[in-house]
């Protein structure tokens, strides 16, 4: 029997990931960075009435309203698909505009958001750009083109909108926000409590995401490309190249007086399937393309847009007047544009779709099993379908996030990248064997072994 899972249990459980809508329901919330580079909330000055408005607002409580209502409520007449949610069209594109190469990929989101301010359908946007203070990003406002502009490109680090939204929040501005999954389902759930809050965040725009990551994954790609992290200013997660496929991206970190990029699968952590520095919350989320959004951008990780090194985006619309946006920005030759099945959407998503129901299946039922508490998802828990390679691999990535969080805290705090180093190596090899277990190949030939043992067995 499932039993309630409310905010006191996120936290308890480090599922808390940080996005601050509590602080914006709740009163005198503080969200700061916690010893592993995530942000987390402190509920420990709320009176009993004030943590359950935050309950009501956190994403991965079960007082709050999950994605299925949250999209019925705003996209009721829209058909829905399993991976994609509630949908109204779906494309895959790319910026026909200058500035397509400085996007982390097709820069249909930095185009989208351009033209709602220069159209005047918003007055700012609110968005993760570079920081002013002692983080490397953070949620920023930008009211112009050029703003928008300035920080284009993926941010692969922990932030929080608290302060942000808490800023402009009855200000009598309206505003676009873009976030990850789980931080737009917050400020669906915030614009359900507070219908002025609704009114002043009109567009919410979603990124397609397979988990977030630490602030360590900076300063991880920093130590491996010569910048120590406490020398590191600036990081650019993906720098393309012209002579590589679009995922083969490299990055860029500045620090020390230098500047250097490096390939980012020549790294140890960059592969996305290991989970380094993945949040515990993201192991207990269920939605990849942001399906409370009005729209959602991310990769076409799908042929024949992989080997295009430019970039290109895939495109989900559920609001009528931003699909016909997107349509009318093609009509006039703004962007290119190709409509895909919903299917083939989904298909460029395959392995966090996978990491997100089917693993999450598995985790919740591990979890249960072992008496501890876990939030009400849509997927049930269970093992059934499931193969022991990949139950096996599930748990192992598992256990690759929590220890890169770990080392990569130890190896701070000594300086030595080998105490990060080497125990996630050991478990990488460990990831990579059960990988490799799982390979057709491996099973018809461990099945042959099997046979042959039990033939001579039997004479």
């Amino acid at each position: 029997m499932h039993v309630g899972h409310g905010i006191e249990a996120v936290l308890q459980r480090g599922m808390c990931v940080g996005c601050g809508g509590c602080a914006l329901a709740a009163g005198p919330v503080r969200v700061a960075l916690n010893s592993r580079g995530v942000y987390q909330a402190d509920l420990s000055e709320l009176t009993p009435a004030q943590r359950a408005n935050a309950s009501r607002v956190c994403p991965f409580s079960d007082d709050a309203a999950d994605e299925d209502v949250l999209a019925g409520e705003q996209f009721a007449s829209l058909p829905r698909h399993p991976a994609l949610g509630r949908h109204l069209g779906a494309y895959a594109g790319r910026s026909a505009r200058p500035g397509r190469l400085e996007s982390s990929s097709g820069g249909l989101t930095s185009l989208l958001l351009e033209e709602l301010l220069r159209r005047g359908l918003v007055d700012g946007v609110i968005h993760v750009g570079r920081s002013d203070g002692d983080a490397l990003f953070a949620y920023r406002v930008s009211r112009s083109a050029q703003d928008v502009r300035a920080v284009k490109g993926s941010v692969y680090s922990a932030t929080s909108f608290a302060e942000v939204l808490a800023a402009v929040r009855g200000d009598g501005r309206r505003y676009a926000f873009v976030g990850v999954p789980c931080f737009v389902t917050a400020v669906r759930l915030l614009a359900r409590e507070d219908p002025a809050l609704a009114g002043q965040v009109p567009y919410l725009v979603g990124l397609v995401c397979g988990h977030l990551k630490s602030g360590f994954f900076a300063e991880s790609l920093s130590w491996q490309a010569g910048v120590k992290p406490a020398a590191l200013t600036s990081i650019d997660f993906r720098v393309k190249n012209p002579h590589r496929r679009a995922y083969s991206y490299d990055y860029r970190v500045t620090g020390g007086g230098k500047s250097r990029d490096r390939r980012i699968d020549s790294t140890l952590d960059g592969n996305w399937a290991y989970g380094a520095f993945q949040p515990e919350a993201c192991n207990f989320c269920d939605d990849v393309f942001a399906e409370t959004a009005d729209i959602t951008f991310g990769d076409a990780w799908v042929a024949p847009y992989l080997d295009d090194w430019r970039g290109t985006n895939i495109v989900v619309t559920r609001s009528r007047e931003l699909d016909d946006l997107v349509r009318e920005l093609r009509d006039v030759g703004q962007i290119e544009l190709d409509e895909l099945t919903p299917e083939r959407v989904a298909l460029s998503q395959a392995g966090g779709l996978r990491h997100r129901r089917d693993g999450l299946r598995v985790r919740l039922a591990d979890d249960r099993a072992a008496g501890l508490s876990v939030p009400r998802k849509r997927v049930e828990p269970g093992y059934e379908a499931l193969t022991e390679q990949r139950i096996a691999l599930v748990r192992q990535r598992r256990v690759l996030s929590r220890i890169s969080l770990e080392a990569f805290a130890e190896a701070r705090r000594q300086g030595r990248w080998a105490a990060y180093a080497r125990p996630m190596r050991r478990g990488i090899r460990r990831y990579r064997a059960i990988e490799a277990a799982s390979t057709p190949w491996v099973v018809r030939q461990v099945s042959r072994w099997k046979a042959r043992a039990r033939k001579l067995i039997g004479r």
